[in-house]
Parts: structure tokens; C-alpha cells; sequence
């Protein structure tokens, strides 16, 4: 597939920015899981958040950790921690 170098430069610039992406998305994923009212709903909402952990290269058992925990506020403080680590 040929691209023109106007693409080219989106997707470069989408993978060098790709970690804060993830982040904001883990951010926005939070407040959905405190607001989500069905248990289908949250469980759909952790696979999205395992698939963006996943993206940030965060160790597998950490994702699973956080996982195990089903809850929002230690996503929230992993978060906090990581933003913190800049």
C-alpha cells in the first residue's frame, strides 16, 4: 500500500505520542468504570483497559493485578504513580 508522506507523518507522529494516548485513555476508561452501572458494561470496560496496559507495555502481571482487583481507584493510583514517574 502506498502512502503519501502526508500519512506517513500522521502515523509517525500517532506512535512517538502512542504512550500519552494510552494514558489519556486509561484516564478517560477510569471515569467510565466509576460511572458504569451494569456489570457488562464494567466488564467490557476492563478488557479495554487490559488492551491499553497491554499497549504501554506494562508487565503482565502487573495488568493482572490490577485486574484481580476490580476496582477503579487502583487503576487511579496506578495511574497517579505513573504520571508521577515522569
Amino acid at each position: 500500500m502506498d502512502r503519501t508522506p502526508y500519512q506517513e507523518q500522521i502515523i509517525k507522529r500517532y506512535y512517538e505520542h502512542k504512550p500519552e494516548i494510552m494514558i489519556q485513555k486509561l484516564q478517560e476508561l477510569t471515569t467510565d468504570l466509576y460511572l458504569a452501572t451494569t456489570p457488562k458494561k464494567r466488564e467490557q470496560l476492563w478488557k479495554r483497559v487490559a488492551l491499553a496496559l497491554s499497549n504501554l507495555k506494562v508487565p503482565q502481571t502487573q495488568i493482572d493485578a490490577i485486574l484481580a482487583q476490580n476496582d477503579p481507584v487502583v487503576l487511579a493510583r496506578f495511574l497517579e504513580r505513573r504520571e508521577g514517574n515522569k
